[in-house]
């Protein structure tokens, strides 16, 4: 199986960044290639993005060497099988709240002893049959990067149990939905928001688990990777985009 880059780096305690995208287009996968970001974000919690289209644009990623993450729309073992068998090696879970939800992720994600995810051959992870069974289904578990999204304060107040899953990989800070579960929605840079988030990666550092956050600025992370925060989701392509095609606007004297 292909070797799971961003995993390597995370576990080497190297930072890194890569934006969500919404846009079904393989151009801007490869600009994301080129411009020198780690990964990117598929996202189909947010975004209409279909599984046909994830594998074009994991397709266009894998000839750069990009590395790609999908958020899929749910816990479900379904939606992370389908996924994952179509060769994605990093996925990331929405609206994990108890350690119930995150073993969910656990064992829809690996196969056995660590899992049950469902078991298939004739499919793009195994490059369609032509990798040994046997030898696939043995190496399959090494690679997968598991994500899981906390993102309200029952999540919050579980995180310790949550961390103590081993399979969890990355712990993910949804801070917008953060904002609201604490009583200010969208106020990311509320004090109450701000320190939750830092409460939490101060515990993940105790626990000796990487942590990961969305940033919307370049000084939003630096604050965040200064005290520890690894992975790092910087914004969205629409709104990169936007904020690209408004600036030039603005700027005009017609």
């Amino acid at each position: 199986m292909k070797e799971n880059k961003l995993k390597e780096k995370l576990i080497n305690g190297h930072s890194v960044i890569g934006p969500f995208c919404k846009i079904s287009s393989t151009s801007l996968v490869e600009i994301s290639a080129l411009a020198g970001f780690d990964f990117v974000i598929l996202d189909m919690e947010h975004g209409p993005l279909s599984i046909e289209s994830i594998q074009n644009l994991l397709n266009a990623a894998q000839s750069h060497g990009l590395e790609v993450v999908v958020r899929i729309r749910e816990n479900s073992p379904t939606n992370i099988l389908q996924i994952l068998d179509i060769g994605v090696q990093s996925v990331q879970v929405p609206q994990i709240n108890n350690v119930l939800d995150a073993q969910k992720v656990v064992n829809s994600s690996y196969y056995y002893p660590k899992g049950d995810r469902g078991m298939c051959r004739y499919v793009r992870s195994a490059s369609y049959s032509k990798l040994n069974k046997n030898k696939y289904f043995d190496s399959a578990n090494s690679e997968i990067l598991t994500i899981v999204h906390i993102e309200g304060i029952n999540g919050i107040n579980n995180l310790k149990e949550i961390m103590g899953i081993d399979d969890i990989d990355v712990i993910f800070l949804g801070p917008y939905d953060l904002s609201q579960s604490c009583g200010f929605p969208g106020q990311i840079n509320h004090p109450d928001v701000i320190n939750k988030m830092k409460e939490s990666v101060k515990l993940a550092k105790d626990c000796n688990k990487i942590i990961g956050t969305f940033c919307e600025s370049p000084d939003d992370v630096q604050i965040w990777s200064d005290i520890g925060v690894q992975y790092i989701a910087y914004s969205v392509d629409v709104g990169i985009i936007m904020d690209a095609y408004t600036n030039i606007i603005n700027k005009l004297k017609l």
